[in-house]
Order: C-alpha cells, then structure tokens, then sequence
C-alpha cells in the first residue's frame, strides 16, 4: 500500500520543541514504515523522516518572519493533492482545509480530525462528508461530533523509546502551552498549597495571560522553562512526581498525559474531554474536579506503582499500536 501523509507546515516534522500534530505525523509515519507500508511524507523541507520527503515550504512557518501562511499552506496542500493519483490513499493531518480539493482528487482521502477550532467549521467538514472518498477519524470518543459520520477512533501513540522509565520524586511538572485553557496558574496554586517546586515547560501562546496571571506566581519554587527539546522533556519526566493537567477545556486528546504516563509518572487532571479515556482513575493518576481536590491524593500518588503506570501506557498509547489501527482503517477504505 503505498500512502501520502499531509502534515501540517506549522512546524517541522518531527518538532524540535513543541508541535503536538507534527510529533504525531512523525509517530506514526515511522512506525507504518516499520509495518511495511510505503509512505511518502508531505511536511517542511526541513523534516527528518525515512520516508521520502516532499515540501514547498522552506521551513515552518512560525519560523519564517517572511512567510505569508496563506500561501505557504494553500502551496503545500495542493502539491500533495496534484500528486494524490500517485497513492492508493492521502491521509489528511492539516484540518479542514485539504477537504476543499476533495472533489477533484480520485482516491481515498482520510482525515485525522485532531479537533475542531470553532463550531463554524464544522460546516466544511459536514458539506464533503457526503462525498463517498472522503472518510473522517477521531481522537477520542469525546471529540466525536454527532453530525458527522466517522470511520473510527484511533487515540494517539507516541515512541515508548523517546520516554525512560524514571524514579520520579523531585518536582511537579506542566508539559502545555500557556494558555488560560491549559490551567497554568491552577497548577502554580496546587503546587505552592502542596509546597513542593514546580517546573513549567512549553511556548507561551497567549502573552497577556502569561504576563498577568502567570509571571506574577514565578519563583520560590516555580519555575518556567519555555519550550524545551525531546531530550530534556524526558528529563524533566524522569524525575517528576507528577504532570499536573488542569484543563479548563474539552481537549480533544492530550499528548502529555500520555508521555507522562509512558514514563511512568501519575497524572492529575480535571476529568474533561478525552481524559477520562486516557488516564485511568486510581491506577494511572487522578481525577479531580479542581486543584484544591487534587491535594487530597497527594499521598496515594506516591503510592502508584510506576511500571504499573508505564505497562498501562505501553499497551495502549504506543505509536505501533497507532499504526496498526490505522492500518486496519486503510485496508477498509482501499479494500485490500
């Protein structure tokens, strides 16, 4: 089977720091080649891939001061579409916007729906619904829209080699971008009332919320590091003794529930969106309503067993079982 994997360009593949879609194309490119697929990958000229690599865009466009995303995306999308006949099928990674070529490409189109934005568009992704080629995937039962009909749930996977197994008990920890969504500041409160230090990792998306609401709490303990690399991400997981996700939103998938647990570190969380699906009550991490909750487990999160956790993730958050789910999902759609 031979198949085009559309990555979003907005940062490379895989990503040097953050890039959550990205990290996943790249997962997933990898381990479907280890599977024996034939996979052509669609993504910046700048991507690392055993795939064959095609690109239009130079670098990722949050690198590149002199792009106009516009066209940089509408270039990169349509390459990959011009070039559909070549493969037996196109999956799609680059949200709504590819579904626009459908009608003029003949094979199978698949796309991961990795969540919706806003509601308005939606009404893209219900209008090519109707064409028979076109087929749509969920990251989670949660993320499932009731007006559109989906092939299946694949849940992401990441490289249970990118994540050692580490003995925890030095700091909490936030893998996320800052934003009021991902409950920053709910987890520098946990952490202060718990008096233990908190390290803070990832890109600062929204800079009044970062300046106001977040600067103001750092040091005695909390400390933000920005984006960092894999390499020191598994660091950081190696020696956490939590990941702290307080969500104030339906998150569609959180990949750093799932690296948490691969490396075998307990999670607490608000139970929304898909997490309920992901973290699995008393025995990976919990549950909490809000942060103050969250204090009452202090204790039996020490308690959990870390290979316990790690086996939980291996099972069922690897990227070869990505790989293979998808794979079965190909095989309905070509017919082979």
């Amino acid at each position: 089977m031979r198949v085009a994997m559309l990555a979003p360009i907005a940062w490379r593949v895989p990503p040097r720091r953050y890039g959550p879609w990205e990290q996943v194309v790249f997962d997933l490119t990898e381990a479907l080649l280890d599977l024996g697929v034939e996979v052509v990958l669609y993504a910046t000229c700048d991507s690392k891939t055993r795939a064959p690599l095609r690109c239009t865009a130079r670098k990722p466009l949050w690198e590149d001061k002199e792009a106009d995303w516009k066209v940089e995306e509408f270039l990169h999308i349509a390459r990959a579409m011009e070039e559909a006949g070549e493969f037996d099928l196109l999956h799609n990674h680059y949200d709504f916007m590819p579904l626009y070529f459908t009608p003029f490409v003949r094979v199978p189109v698949l796309t991961t729906i990795h969540g919706f934005s806003g509601e308005r568009i939606k009404k893209v992704y219900r209008r090519y619904a109707t064409l028979p080629h076109v087929h749509y995937v969920a990251i989670s039962e949660a993320d499932k829209d009731p007006g559109l009909p989906y092939l299946g749930v694949v849940p992401h996977g990441v490289d249970p080699g990118r994540y050692p197994l580490g003995e925890g008990g030095k700091h909490l920890l936030v893998l996320s971008r800052i934003h009021p969504d991902k409950g920053i500041r709910e987890a520098i409160l946990f952490a202060r009332r718990a008096r233990l230090p908190l390290k803070i990792a990832g890109p600062i998306q929204d800079e009044a919320y970062f300046r106001d609401q977040v600067a103001p709490l750092l040091g005695e303990g909390v400390e933000f590091l920005g984006p960092v690399d894999p390499e020191a991400r598994g660091e950081l997981l190696a020696g956490a003794i939590a990941l702290l996700h307080f969500v104030n939103f339906k998150e569609p998938f959180g990949l750093a529930p799932v690296e948490a647990m691969m490396s075998g570190v307990p999670v607490l969380a608000r139970p929304l969106g898909a997490l309920p699906e992901t973290v699995r009550h008393g025995e990976t991490g919990f549950l909490v309503e809000g942060w103050e909750e969250a204090l009452d487990y202090l204790e039996r999160l020490k308690a959990l067993d870390r290979k316990a956790i790690r086996l939980y993730a291996e099972a069922r958050f690897s990227r070869e079982r990505m790989a293979r789910d998808y794979l079965e999902l190909y095989r309905k759609v070509v017919g082979s």
